[in-house]
């Protein structure tokens, strides 16, 4: 009897304190949407769902044909249908995990380690550091989303460092006088200087930081209540930051990263020694399998400061630069692809419009997890003996080389995410 590849999921939804509470939360919407005896509690925060094969988030598969209960059981007894290049290149494992984000409070300015870091730090630390593996991550926003990524031009900071002199006070002279003067030199100059200043500011005495942060915040909140402009010095941003946030170093972060927000579609990829933190927003994010962080701020959890300043990649950027735009399949109209410069994971979006009645997803040679975010279907494939409804917040694992057929249902448009690996 042939194995049936293309099966249902129910995924693992993780309720971390920075999440959207209830059903303010895409990830609540698509849980009770998906599942009819799902019981969103408006008082809990939904923060992420994980679809994908990872010890504290392995998905269940929705069908009583099969006999392994969750997704990382079946494919660890059936390799093949991750890919053959897949099979060979990640030793028969899933490379990817795959995620929706609802996000109220800031998450940790962090960077993830390149592999080399990673096996290094895995030996040094593993209680912080628990495997060898890099994390390359993409957000791909479906709501209006927030987030810190990468330097800003030098410019900019030069310009925070004079209207925000309690920023200059915890970087001191030198450093603010030498990022000035590496203006317009090489990259080297530059990196080196912003290396000074970014790792004055890490490693200053936490009270200096209370002391300065509540100067701060105390100077915008008056500027605020006489109805001021505090644009300038992201002002608002600081506020919200320090309510959540309490005399954290994170707080002064936001003047040397960019601020992007991504408008639903638009996506930033995050690769390794990056500088980041999502602020707010829901996204679909797709990451190498790891859980290494080197966090900065806004964060109460373990803080590797040295480790940070000394593995950040000092390449200014304007945040435009910061965004990674999607190619548009060549046989596909519907089919966009975000296909990051690393080989463990590729994003592709589909947006079909209600009037077609029959869309045919790609077959692939690679395992992939679908993601309904709107509309409704029928999936049907050579394998499986019954059609497999789906609706919003529907997940589908889809094996190498399987071709489905959805057929839809109502008359909504749309909208589903697809998380593969194409080497």
């Amino acid at each position: 009897m042939a194995v049936q590849r293309v099966f249902p999921l129910s995924c693992v939804v993780q309720q971390y304190a920075w999440g959207k509470m209830g059903s303010d939360s895409e990830v609540a919407q698509l849980l009770a949407s998906s599942d009819p005896l799902a019981r969103i509690s408006e008082d809990k925060p939904y923060a992420e769902l994980w679809m994908g094969t990872h010890p504290r988030g392995d998905a269940k598969i929705l069908d009583n044909h099969i006999s392994q209960k969750t997704l990382g059981q079946w494919l660890a007894e059936n390799q093949d249908c991750l890919g053959s290049k897949v099979k060979e290149t990640f030793n028969g494992k899933l490379p990817f995990l795959f995620k929706v984000l609802s996000v109220e409070m800031a998450l940790s300015i962090q960077a993830h380690p390149n592999k080399e870091l990673a096996e290094k730090l895995h030996l040094q630390a593993p209680q912080h550091y628990p495997d060898a593996n890099h994390k390359p991550e993409m957000a791909i926003a479906l709501t209006s989303f927030q987030g810190l990524c990468g330097f800003r031009p030098v410019e900019e900071i030069v310009t925070f460092l004079t209207k925000v002199p309690e920023l200059h006070f915890l970087i001191g002279d030198n450093a603010a006088t030498q990022l000035k003067q590496s203006l317009g030199r090489d990259s080297q100059t530059v990196a080196s200087a912003l290396q000074s200043c970014f790792s004055h500011l890490m490693k200053s005495e936490m009270k200096a930081v209370v002391e300065q942060l509540n100067l701060l915040v105390k100077r915008v909140s008056q500027q605020v209540a006489a109805g001021n402009n505090v644009e300038d010095i992201c002002g608002e941003l600081l506020l919200q930051l320090h309510q959540q946030y309490p005399g954290d170093i994170g707080c002064f972060a936001i003047y040397f990263l960019n601020l992007l927000t991504l408008k639903p579609g638009e996506a930033m990829f995050l690769e390794a020694s990056v500088p980041h933190a999502y602020l707010k927003g829901d996204c679909v994010e797709c990451m190498a399998c790891s859980d290494n962080t080197v966090r900065a701020g806004l964060t109460p959890k373990f803080i590797d400061v040295p480790t940070l300043c000394e593995m950040l990649s000092y390449t200014p950027s304007p945040s435009k630069d910061r965004l990674f735009p999607p190619t548009q399949s060549q046989e596909d109209p519907y089919l966009a692809i975000y296909d990051p410069p690393i080989p463990d994971f590729t994003v592709m979006k589909m947006e079909v419009p209600g009037s077609i009645t029959e869309y045919k997803v790609l077959a692939l040679d690679s395992a992939s997890i679908l993601l309904m975010v709107q509309g409704t279907v029928t999936a049907s494939t050579p394998t499986a003996k019954v059609a497999i409804p789906l609706q919003r917040g529907g997940v589908l694992f889809i094996g190498a080389n399987e071709s489905v057929s959805l057929k839809l249902t109502g008359p909504e448009d749309l909208l589903m995410f697809r998380a593969c690996c194409l080497l």
